[in-house]
Formats: C-alpha cells, structure tokens, sequence
C-alpha cells in the first residue's frame, strides 16, 4: 500500500517502460532515483542536452558547440552554431496509421487531416506566403479558434522561416492591435464566427476594423465556418488559397537554433503587452523534453489540452506533432453542452493524455461529476493541469471520480519560457496539492527578498532559475537594444537577483521534494487559469465618460481568484446597477469576457507611490489579508485600507 499522503504511485512495470526511465537508464541512472537524474542534468548541461537532441532525433545540424557560457545568464547561448527548422521536426514523425489532427467543436467531431493532408495544406499555404512576398523573419498572425487552420499557418510560416504569433477571437479590437500592431506583421488571418457556449458570434466587422490598424500586412485570408458565409472585403478565402495552391512542393528552410519562431505577449500589466521572441530550437528542445520525458508521450498516442489560440498551452500542443502522436483540437467551452464535454471527446477518440485548468477540476468538483461511471477512460495514462494551482481536493477528485490509475501532472511555467519550470514525472509518487518536482535540466530556487535560497519546507519565497535554460527569450520585440542587453528584458527577469532568472511566481518547496506555487508575486490577474493584466483593462474603463481612474486586483475566492475593479468617479456621477452594467459590457465587447471583473467598487480615492503609481500589488495583498510589502512607499495608505475594508469584498 501507498503512503497515505500518496494518491498514485506507479506499478513498477509500468514506470520502467516510460520514456523517462529509458532517458535515465541511457545516462547511466536509476529509473527510479530522479533526484539524482535532475542533479545531473543541472550540473551537466551540455551532456543532457546533448542526449536530449539525440534521443528525440532532433532533425538537422547540431555544430560543434552545445552551449556558449557568458557570465551574464541572460547572454548564453545553446547550439549556436546548429541549424534546425522547427516545422521539418514537427512533421518528422507524423502519424502513419492514424489522423494527425482531429478537431473537434461543440457540436462533436468536425472532421480529421492525414499526415499526407497536414503536409498537403503546409505546402500550399506555404506557397500562398512566398507568392505574397513573405520570407524569412516576416510575422505571420492569426486570430483563430483551436482548430486545424492555426496549426497549419504555423507551420506553413515556420518552414519559410516567418516568425507566428496567435490570438483567441473572443479578443477585442484594442486587444488584439495592442499586440498585433507592435510587430508589424505582414500576413493577418481571421475567422468570420466561432462559437462558444452555443452562441454564433460574428467576426466579419472585428476583422475589417483589425485590418485597418494593421497596415503592414499584404496577405489577408478569412477562415469561414460555412462555405455559404461570404468573407469581408479584402480577405482571401482561407479554402480557395489552399486549392490554388494543391501540389505545391513541401520545403523547409533550415536557419539557426536562435532563429524566431514565436512572438508570445505577456498579459499588458504595466502597459501594452510585452512582445515576447522565442528562439526556435529552444522551444523545440523544451517541448521535446517535456512532452517526452514529463509526460510520457510516445508515437501513436492521442493527446489532447484544452487551450484557445491566445494561451501559450497551444503552442505546447502543437509541438506534440514531433512526437508521432495524433493532436486533438477543440473549438469551444469545455463545459458545453454537457460540464464532462472533453472526456466524452477522451473517450471516443481514445486520448492518452488530456491536459485541463485547474479551475475545470474545480469545477467538475464542485459538481461532483463522477466522470468514470460515464465514460471509457482506459486509454487515459496522462491528466495534465496546469493555469493556476491545483488544490488538494482537486487531486482528490479526481482520483475519485475520473480515473484511480491517471498520472495526474499539475505543471507550472509560463508563456516567458513557453515551457515549464516545475512539472509532473511519471516515475514519481503523486500527494495532494503538490507539483512533484523541478522540471529536468531546470535550476529551480526559491529565494527571499534578497536573492538567499530557501532550502527549508513550507516557506514561501520567489521562483527563480539560477542556470541558463534553452528556451530563454531572444528578447522584447520593442525592446532597445534588441536581444540579451534589452532594459525591459532584463528588467523583467534579470535585474531583480544578479545571474538568476525571477519568474514572478511566490512558491515552496514540500518536505517531500515536491513544489508548492502559491500564485504569482506580481499583480497579473489570474481567474480561471488564465492570465490577464490591468493595463486592458485600464484602457477601455478609464474612457468612459463617469469614470476618472481606476485599479484591477485579483482577491482570492472559493479556490479561484475573481478579479475586482475598484473605481473613482468623476464629479457628478455615482456608481449604480446601470453603470457597473455599462463598464462590464464595455471590457467585455473590447477585451474578452475573461477580462470582466466581479466586483466593482467605488470609492473616494486610489493607493499610490509617492511619484504617483497606482500600487497594485499592495492592494491585491491588503485585500487578500496578507501583509503589505510596500506600505512605506504609499503616499495615502488611508485609500489603500479603505478598498480592503470596502464590504462589496465580503460578498
């Protein structure tokens, strides 16, 4: 029998045939000893990443040199004289006797590509690109649901070497120029409706307006969701490209290790979205590693995670194609028309690995979904759950009511590495609320306030990386100098504790060896899973007529952070069920309805620095009870107690 504390331990026969136990056993450790493999690949990075390339049969030229090391973290360089190209690998291995991708919407199974379709599509829209004038370093971006058509435009612009960026459509116009408008891109691909929840929503006049603040961008193309819906003037039918161009030849342009692949935005917190440029083969390394080792996935698997385009999750999911393994998409609520929707998608497309929200555990939890009385989960291996921590009982049920032998991996990174820093390991124990341990060749530490490491247990402190990792940003697009010594770049990550990388987040490590991430240590707001930051939503509020500032905080409630919107008004006008209506439908018409807070407060007066910021942060730890870091600082603390005495916090 199991330790009590212990939810799952995998049987010995089926530990020893992971991935991960083959990795170990080929470096020369203990399948079952993963302290000492994690050790190693800290102290040896160049051998594990070597053996990391070999055993994932990475495709290309490796060079001479597996990492150049600078004093400065934020300078090194992995593979810097390899050339890769991260579309040839993640259509290396595509599946031979099953769909590469299936995609789903609410309504069920929409339709499934071949592996020789998938290539097929590739090629031609890869020819539509070059046809238009796109070539090596242009933007490519989409403004898609999860399905097929964003796949295939990443990949068609990475074998050219065009750089992919991605968001949902549930964006707003700011929203979407907020990010799309800094990198100038010069492709633009939308779609004409989605739905969500049951609910067509029309697209065509969000597209027209987007088009127009992206001049930059010759090529047009609409995805329609109905052959009979006609696409806005100016656009392309995303199905016409591809028959123009069936046949063309599938080619990849094979470019350095550092070349960009992606640009990932952060949430806007202090400002417009930082445009975050990853480098290819670091996240093609990262993804790599994690999909195999963490998670165990092998070719012929079915692997699915509920994302939307705008969540760095679908950019780890679209790398599972190097894996051999098939990728389901899904277009839509997860919890509509029925709250088991994807494992009724688990059970018939028969999915190994389903990656979820913590707040979707929540919440089946909370409806005491017993999901294994309904449905066929033998083929489940692998629950994924990642976007906010997963609590104790969110463990427990779903041991209880999903599936009693699931390796049950709660993961934490970030879209600043598109990759994670602590993660599940198939050979290890699974306890309650716990992330089982530092991710491979991750140098993770959690630090105090002046950059000393915390060894003990159950003390909260930073997260930090104290080694160079291969999927560290190239750099803020914006940024200048571009690159390593970028002040925004090394401002967010490097600045605040010499030579280690600060993540943000606020964790502690178990007596166990396991993690605990208490949540993130900045004020990005964090409901349901999903990052978002105030600066959105300070722009759409602060334009209204009745409202002179305001002031966005995340307060914990019921397992989840709701966000909460405190407000001071103009002369004149007072805050009434039609105005707090008024300021909802705005943020949610112009960001998305994730944006839309719970709250909403009025008061006389904001918290502020002495040189006039709002103190976010401060406001966020006085209404949550915990202690204020920064008090001293605050020119009117008397504002900041008045929000966290404010009753509407009580409700």
């Amino acid at each position: 029998m199991p330790p009590i504390d212990e939810l799952w331990r995998p049987d010995t026969n089926r530990a020893l045939a992971t991935n991960i136990a083959h990795f170990a056993r080929h470096v020369g450790f203990d399948p079952f000893d993963y302290g000492a493999l994690h050790r190693w690949s800290v102290a040896e990075p160049v051998r594990f990443w070597t053996a990391i390339w070999e055993q994932c049969d990475i495709v290309g030229t490796r060079g001479d040199t597996v990492l150049e090391r600078d004093a400065d973290l934020a300078a090194c360089r992995f593979f810097p004289r390899a050339r890769l190209n991260v579309a040839e690998n993640l259509m290396a291995r595509l599946p031979l006797m099953q769909p590469a991708i299936v995609a789903y919407t609410e309504e069920g199974h929409h339709r499934s590509l071949s592996s020789d379709e998938l290539r097929s599509d590739v090629a031609a829209f890869a020819l539509a690109l070059r046809e238009s004038g796109v070539g090596v370093g242009d933007r490519v971006v989409v403004l898609l649901p999860n399905g097929p058509e964003a796949v295939v435009a990443m990949l068609a612009a990475a074998s050219i070497g065009a750089s992919f960026a991605s968001a949902s459509p549930d964006f707003g116009v700011t929203a979407v120029l907020d990010r799309f408008g800094q990198i100038e891109p010069a492709v633009f691909i939308g779609c004409d409706e989605y739905v969500y929840a049951g609910k067509l929503i029309d697209c065509r006049a969000k597209l027209a307006d987007i088009a127009v603040g992206l001049p930059t961008a010759r090529l047009r193309v609409c995805v329609s969701r109905a052959p009979s819906v006609s696409v806005p003037s100016g656009f392309r039918s995303w199905t016409e490209v591809l028959l123009h161009n069936r046949g063309a030849e599938l080619t990849f342009a094979r470019l350095p290790f550092d070349h960009p692949w992606y640009v990932l935005f952060s949430s806007g917190t202090t400002g417009k979205p930082k445009c975050i440029v990853h480098r290819a083969g670091g996240v093609l390394l990262m993804h790599a590693k994690e999909h195999r080792l963490h998670c165990d996935i092998r070719a012929g698997d079915v692997v699915t995670y509920y994302t939307t385009t705008g969540w760095m999750m679908w950019n780890w999911l679209a790398s599972v194609l190097a894996t051999g393994a098939t990728v389901v998409t899904y277009d839509g609520s997860p919890t509509y028309p029925t709250r088991d929707r994807l494992f009724e998608m688990a059970d018939v497309e028969r999915v190994t690995l389903l990656g979820v929200s913590a707040k979707f555990i929540d919440g089946l939890a909370g409806n005491d979904e017993q999901v294994a009385a309904k449905h066929d989960l033998a083929s489940l291996r692998t629950m994924c759950s990642t976007g906010s921590p997963l609590s104790s009982h969110g463990f427990e049920y779903v041991y209880r009511s999903i599936k009693q032998d699931v390796h049950l991996a709660s993961i934490s990174g970030g879209t600043d590495l598109c990759g994670c820093f602590v993660a599940g390991v198939p050979t290890l124990a699974v306890r309650a609320g716990e992330i089982q341990a530092p991710a491979l060749a991750m140098a993770v530490a959690f630090v105090d306030d002046v950059g000393t490491p915390i060894t003990a247990p159950n003390v909260a402190g930073e997260l930090v990386c104290t080694q160079p990792f291969p999927s560290q940003p190239l750099g803020f697009w914006n940024d200048q100098p571009f690159g390593a010594a970028g002040p925004r770049y090394r401002a967010t990550y490097y600045d605040r504790f010499p030579g280690m990388w600060a993540h943000g987040d606020f964790a502690s490590w178990t007596p166990g060896g396991g993690v605990i991430i208490h949540g993130r240590s900045d004020a990005t707001l964090n409901p349901a899973g999903v990052r978002i930051g105030t600066s959105d939503i300070y722009g759409v509020v602060d334009a209204l007529e009745a409202v002179a500032e305001s002031l966005a905080f995340g307060q914990d409630r019921d397992g989840d952070v709701r966000i909460v919107l405190a407000i001071r008004l103009h002369p004149g006008f007072e805050l009434d069920d039609a105005l707090a209506m008024s300021i909802r439908t705005a943020i949610r018409s112009q960001l998305s309805p994730r944006h839309v807070p719970a709250v909403v407060l009025a008061v006389t007066d904001l918290p502020r620095t002495f040189s006039g910021k709002l103190v976010e942060m401060a406001v966020a730890d006085a209404a949550n009870g915990r202690p204020v870091r920064n008090r001293d600082s605050i020119a009117n603390p008397e504002a900041l107690d008045a929000i966290a005495a404010h009753p509407s916090l009580r409700q």
